[in-house]
């Protein structure tokens, strides 16, 4: 406990440093973004559960990765009393009502009204707004995979990209580093079920992420560093302090308490294209077994 108390402050007071020292992101390309979501919520939510939705952006070099279309799109709650955390997976191309822009791939609305719009949309299908909103380039993700010396994952099934990752992952407990984890997480064609088991191997990736950190947390130097990296290439118009409890929340989390579902749906075809109808009545239950405590009890 005393080691998780330290560990917390020195989040904090790296995160107090690297607001006065980069308060723009001007010391290096932005390759992340931390929007607070202006929410109007009518649901009560627990003040001890904070939501982000992490959004993988597929911007290409020079494009504004908050108005392009979401990749990978992941409602992460954190509970700050009990140290449960749960992600609700979201297939990319779901077909929802996007807010003033009629129905569309749920991915679209990044690309329509930007993170404020997409966590909107995911709000109204689950049935929770996010307060914060996540967006990173996949370079990034990669990179930070990396730095923190890879991760490890326990992989279900075989399978492969002949374009992305030839030689495939292969089943059972595997290590990956920057550029695997990534193929791991995006790779869809290959698998069984598609968008939903891609959307189960991101979840796999977050808990490998979480894990490895937990694990290294008390090295010495070892949070300062990442902390202060994403926040060199972040930009942000969160508060410092909101900044320190968000680092608070990521600190404190249990990797024995952490649960995590997919929406499912049908196939469907839409303008030609092909999407996923979800089921909003599972995606809507799914939110309100995680609304309190952020913890899922059966998917």
């Amino acid at each position: 406990m005393k080691r998780r108390f330290i560990r917390i402050l020195a989040v904090g007071a790296v995160l107090a440093i690297a607001a006065l020292l980069v308060p723009d992101s001007a010391v290096k390309s932005t390759e992340v973004e931390l929007v607070k979501v202006n929410r109007a919520e009518t649901v009560d939510v627990s003040p001890d559960v904070v939501w982000i939705l992490a959004v993988g952006s597929d911007a290409r070099p020079g494009q504004d990765m908050t108005h392009t279309r979401g990749d990978a799109l992941q409602l992460v709650g954190m509970n700050t009393k009990t140290g449960a955390a749960t992600a609700i997976g979201i297939p990319r191309d779901s077909w929802v009502p996007i807010p003033g822009h009629g129905s569309n791939k749920i991915n679209a609305a990044l690309y329509f009204g930007g993170p404020q719009a997409l966590g909107q949309a995911v709000g109204n299908l689950v049935g929770i707004q996010p307060d914060y909103v996540f967006v990173s380039r996949f370079e990034f993700f990669e990179d930070m995979i990396g730095d923190i010396g890879g991760i490890d994952v326990k992989n279900p099934i075989a399978f492969a990209d002949d374009f992305i990752k030839p030689k495939g992952f292969k089943k059972g407990r595997i290590h990956l580093g920057g550029y695997d984890a990534l193929a791991f997480a995006r790779i869809r064609h290959d698998l069984i079920r598609g968008d939903f088991d891609r959307s189960a191997n991101q979840q796999r990736v977050l808990r490998g992420i979480q894990s490895t950190v937990s694990a290294k947390a008390d090295k010495p130097g070892f949070i300062e560093r990442g902390v202060f990296s994403v926040i060199q290439h972040m930009r942000t118009n969160l508060s410092p302090v909101e900044l320190y409890r968000l680092g608070q929340a990521m600190a404190q989390v249990n990797p024995g308490k952490v649960t995590s579902c997919v929406v499912q749906g049908s196939i469907g075809t839409m303008g030609g294209a092909s999407v996923v109808l979800p089921f909003v009545d599972q995606a809507r239950r799914y939110g309100d077994d995680a609304r309190k405590d952020a913890t899922i009890k059966r998917c």
